[in-house]
């Protein structure tokens, strides 16, 4: 069973706590995370580009000139997509690119994202962020005491101060363990766990 140290917000070890095996000392395999991290970019893509067609482009109407004896190429309407300014023929319209991915794929890929950051030594125990008042200062005194940057934060509950307190620090994102997701573990360098979040976390990826 994995065990890590706990800290305070001077980096003095305060405890251990024991991580449960299961979660995060699961074997990392490089395409299910790529697979999961495809799927969430996926679902975040907005969809929202559009052109329009022949029957949408404004005007039209009349018939440019007769059907015979000009010698020109026959032409119905002004909007033809052959035409400058006409309609777009199979351009993009409104969707979304979502599609399903199994639940236990999702699940364990999210073991596999924390137990890759246990691994690499970039897992982080926090006691309890004490500071009740928003000061940006003593937030980055806390990421330099640790020697930390791009950093992902997951308190138990809502901390408005610490929130406050990171909102203007680049790379930088705090988080409930209900938002937690392989996408945002992989992209920032360090993951930082208030003490509380970790049963949390546990619960909900218990079997």
């Amino acid at each position: 069973m994995p065990t890590v140290d706990v800290y305070n917000i001077q980096k003095e070890k305060v405890g251990q706590v024991d991580l449960k095996e299961d979660i995060f000392g699961v074997a990392v395999k490089g395409h299910l995370l790529h697979e999961v991290v495809t799927w969430q970019r996926a679902c975040r893509r907005a969809g929202c580009a559009s052109t329009k067609t022949r029957g949408e482009v404004r005007g039209g109407g009349a018939k440019p000139w007769r059907q015979k004896g000009t010698g020109r190429a026959r032409v119905g309407s002004r909007r033809s997509p052959i035409w400058r300014g006409g309609g777009i023929t199979f351009g993009p319209r409104p969707r979304s690119y979502a599609y399903p991915l199994p639940k236990k794929v999702r699940r364990l890929a999210l073991k596999m994202a924390l137990s890759s950051k246990l691994a690499n030594g970039q897992l982080v125990v926090l006691d309890t962020y004490p500071h009740t008042t928003p000061k940006t200062k003593d937030f980055v005194n806390l990421l330099k005491t640790f020697e930390i940057n791009k950093v992902l934060i997951i308190t138990p509950e809502a901390h408005q101060a610490l929130e406050l307190s990171a909102r203007n620090v680049p790379y930088v994102q705090v988080m409930l363990p209900a938002g937690l997701n392989v996408y945002d573990i992989l992209k920032f360098e360090h993951l930082v766990l208030l003490s509380p979040a970790l049963a949390q976390i546990e619960a909900r990826l218990a079997p």
